[in-house]
């Protein structure tokens, strides 16, 4: 059983993400960030980036209000202006036709990461797709890989991600945490969260989770 996270592992959604927090954030008066900077805001929720972004509490009515601009804007551009990151369409069909069960785990909203999916021909690898609903508040990676493991009945396996809190939650829940160099986190951020392996292409993957 392998879990993958979304953004950042098997899509680049630094594109359309980065411009649609600056298009909520414009529509709100507010100053446009450089996009560079808003990479470090894919994978956390949604409403703790804005939080942290207007010096807001998550709670509060501005924050809620560019979380939703923001996803009215992305459930449009997410289909159109995401990039299936080179090589991992291959690697999901050889597992699969290894007997592996497939899944993935994102913070993304499950209304949102299952029209990505299907728009981008990759739905059909994973039998099931384990993320927070559209207006869910405080539902953490650990969470969510949880739900994911439960939908598939299974207790042991591996969890591909990118970012820290993709690590941490493999390993909360005794799974094999490998970690992407390609996506939005560093060696260092997987390192330092616990990876017990990190793989320089999509081709190092079947045989990272195997281990």
């Amino acid at each position: 059983m392998v879990l993958f996270d979304l953004d950042g592992v098997l899509v680049d959604s630094r594109g359309p993400i980065s411009s649609c927090i600056n298009h909520a954030l414009a529509a709100h008066g507010l100053p446009e960030r450089d996009p560079a900077d808003l990479y470090r805001y894919i994978g956390p929720p949604l409403l703790s980036a804005f939080a942290e972004l207007l010096g807001e509490s998550v709670a509060s009515p501005a924050v809620a209000r560019c979380a939703a601009t923001y996803r009215e804007r992305y459930a449009v551009a997410s289909l159109t202006e995401t990039a299936v990151t080179p090589g991992i369409v291959d690697v999901l069909a050889a597992l699969r036709g290894d007997g592996r069960r497939l899944a993935v785990a994102t913070t993304k909203p499950r209304p949102f990461a299952e029209p990505l999916l299907e728009a981008l021909g990759m739905r059909r690898y994973f039998d099931a797709v384990a993320g927070p609903e559209l207006h869910a508040s405080g539902e953490d990676k650990t969470t969510t890989v949880g739900n994911a493991l439960r939908a598939l009945g299974a207790t042991r396996g591996a969890m591909v991600g990118d970012r820290s809190f993709d690590m941490v939650a493999a390993r909360a829940h005794g799974l094999r945490a490998v970690g992407v160099a390609w996506g939005i986190g560093s060696r260092a951020e997987l390192e330092t969260a616990g990876a017990h392996g990190i793989v320089a292409t999509p081709a190092e993957l079947p045989a990272a989770v195997a281990l």
